[in-house]
C-alpha cells in the first residue's frame, strides 16, 4: 500500500533530525529477518542509545541531500531493504551492534555507512569499526596507560619501605 505525500514528509523531516545529530549512520540489507528478529535487534541497538529505522532508500536519499553536512555525500550504495542504524552519541556503536546481531542472524549483511562528515563507507570499513573497544573501554584504556608511571612509582618506593621494615624488625629480634 502507498504511502501519502504527508506521511512521507514527515518521514523525511525525522529522518533528516536524525542524521543532523548523527555520529554515524550504518546500513544493512536485512532480506530474510522476520519481524520479531527486527524487533529484537531494535530492543537490544536502543538498550545502546541507536535507533535502527526501516524506510525506504529514497526518502533517505532527500533526507541526506536537505542535510548541510551530508548534501554532497555518495548516496549510490543505499539499494535493496536496508535498514539503518543511528547514533548520536557514538560512532562505533550503530556498526557494533549490527556486527554483534549478524553473527547470530545470518540475514543481516553490513552493507556500508555514512559518517556525520557525509563519507561513504565501504563493508570493510564498517566491519573494521565494529572490531574497535567501545567508547567507554577506550577511555579505561587511556586512563590506564596515564596512571601506569605513578603506580609504577607507588609500587617501588612501597617495595624499599618493606625491605627497610623487614630490615628494621629483623634487627629487633
Amino acid at each position: 500500500m502507498a504511502i501519502s505525500r504527508d506521511t512521507k514528509q514527515a518521514q523525511v523531516a525525522v529522518l533528516a533530525d536524525l542524521l543532523s545529530t548523527s555520529k554515524m549512520t550504518v546500513f544493512a540489507h536485512y532480506d530474510g529477518l522476520t519481524v520479531a528478529e527486527v524487533q529484537k535487534l531494535r530492543r537490544a541497538a536502543r538498550e545502546q542509545g541507536i535507533t535502527i529505522k526501516v524506510v525506504k532508500n529514497r526518502l533517505v536519499r532527500v533526507a541526506v541531500s536537505q542535510n548541510e553536512a551530508l548534501k554532497d555525500a555518495d548516496t549510490s550504495g543505499l539499494t535493496g531493504q536496508l535498514l539503518y542504524a543511528v547514533s548520536a552519541e557514538d560512532e562505533v556503536a550503530p556498526a557494533q551492534a549490527l556486527a554483534t546481531f549478524a553473527k547470530t542472524n545470518a540475514n543481516l549483511k553490513l552493507a556500508g555507512a555514512i559518517s556525520a562528515e557525509g563519507k561513504l563507507l565501504s563493508v570493510d570499513e564498517v566491519k573494521a569499526l565494529a572490531t574497535l573497544p567501545s567508547k567507554n573501554e577506550l577511555i579505561a584504556q587511556v586512563i590506564a596507560t596515564l596512571t601506569s608511571p605513578l603506580n609504577d612509582v607507588m609500587n617501588g618506593l612501597s617495595g624499599n619501605l618493606h625491605a627497610l621494615l623487614d630490615g628494621v624488625e629483623a634487627k629487633a629480634v
